[in-house]
């Protein structure tokens, strides 16, 4: 079968591919776009397993990639729902500090904020109660502008706009192989072969095999963490109104647990972060020895271990233990019990880890003659994916005009 000429193939159909498909589209109208998804549905992975937060943003260094585009992404990712009626809630979050000794990061916490131009306030004990009745905390930000939205649904209105538009969304094309040349690239997949003037990497947790295909060598590796949830029995949302969280340990990137209202009204409680044994681990069980032999001896990862081995023991106790769990949700919510929580599906973050063991805390993209390599996009990332999009786009303008 000869290979199917275009101009630009998108690896990768989760929302930020997507997001990027969408915005070169509407830069580019008379280029086309070819998305392939070795999935046999878009949006199964990271974005199917979203808690579906629009960050606003506040705890981001300012003037990161991460900052401005969360901020920017936002108010796009907000435009685009109103313009597709997709419901969204701007319901507003508090970021809890509930002790005396975790006052000092809150107020650095809200320092951020205030550069970064969110719109955010501490508040007193009192006002905290008002917000969230059944939290304990000493003191607390308020974001009213943080909101919730169901990712998966902006997923399908961006699939079918490309679709609209001449482009095309291709499921069950696993990429097996990239071959550059001197003008194009022919991307394998299991039945099929694409060539085209331009490959962008969006392939999530196997992004930086995608792109060491593509001849480039990663700035850093891909380790799964798994994320795991509890979710409150349906007698006990009222317990939380919006979104409930800590104030997160600034030496580790995970945010520590946390309640969620989801756009359908249900809370999620957590996630822990615990090294999954496969990219795709989303059950305790997932086993796969290649993902697993490539974590473990990751030089990046044993550094990073060696210097967080403390709290990764925490984080899998609380992931066989429901008791440490739950009572890691009690220094929010004192209440809280065992019995008022059910077992929710899993996540799993692709954390980029560079060799010396730092975790990379930012968005990274990669370039080579042929290939955009989106190498880090964790958390915001669906919140900012328009806006990431458009940063790529930038760079697609760039080489094709």
């Amino acid at each position: 079968m000869p290979a199917t000429q275009t101009s630009i193939v998108i690896i990768g159909g989760g929302i930020v591919g997507l997001a990027t498909a969408h915005q070169i589209s509407n830069r580019l109208p008379d280029r086309q776009i070819i998305v392939l998804e070795k999935e046999p549905v878009i949006g199964r992975h990271q974005t199917g397993h979203n808690s579906g937060v629009l960050h606003s943003g506040i705890y981001y260094k300012p003037g990161s990639l991460k900052a401005v585009n969360c901020r920017l992404g936002k108010l796009a990712m907000q435009e685009f729902c109103q313009q597709h009626e997709i419901p969204y809630e701007i319901c507003g979050k508090v970021i809890v500090a509930v002790d005396d000794q975790e006052i000092p990061a809150l107020e650095r916490i809200y320092q951020r904020g205030q550069a970064n131009g969110v719109q955010c306030s501490v508040i007193s004990q009192d006002r905290l109660k008002e917000l969230e009745p059944h939290v304990a905390g000493v003191k607390a930000i308020h974001v009213p502008e943080a909101g919730i939205v169901n990712y998966k649904i902006v997923c399908q209105r961006l699939a079918e706009l490309l679709q609209e538009n001449d482009n095309r969304v291709e499921t069950n094309q696993r990429v097996t192989k990239i071959i550059t040349q001197s003008d194009q690239c022919r991307v394998v997949t299991t039945d099929r072969e694409f060539e085209a003037d331009l490959v962008i990497n969006c392939a999530g947790l196997h992004c930086d095999r995608v792109s060491k295909m593509g001849g480039a060598k990663p700035p850093a590796k891909i380790v799964p963490f798994r994320g795991e949830y509890f979710e409150l029995k349906p007698e006990k949302y009222h317990l939380c109104k919006n979104l409930i969280y800590p104030v997160p340990d600034p030496k580790f990137p995970f945010l520590g647990v946390h309640f969620t209202r989801m756009i359908d009204g249900s809370v999620e409680c957590g996630p822990n972060a615990v090294l999954a044994f496969a990219r795709e681990g989303y059950k305790k069980t997932s086993f796969n020895p290649r993902d697993l032999l490539e974590s473990l001896t990751y030089p990046g990862f044993i550094r990073m271990a060696l210097k967080h081995w403390k709290m990764g023991c925490g984080e899998m106790w609380r992931s066989i233990s429901k008791k440490a769990f739950v009572k890691a949700l009690q220094r929010l919510m004192p209440e809280i019990r065992s019995e008022d929580l059910v077992s929710a599906p899993a996540g799993v973050r692709a954390q980029a880890i560079l060799r010396n063991g730092s975790l990379v805390d930012d968005f990274l993209i990669s370039e080579t003659e042929n290939m955009l390599n989106v190498i880090n996009a964790p958390s915001p990332a669906a919140t900012a994916s328009l806006n990431i999009g458009n940063l790529v786009a930038d760079k697609v303008v760039q080489r094709l005009k």
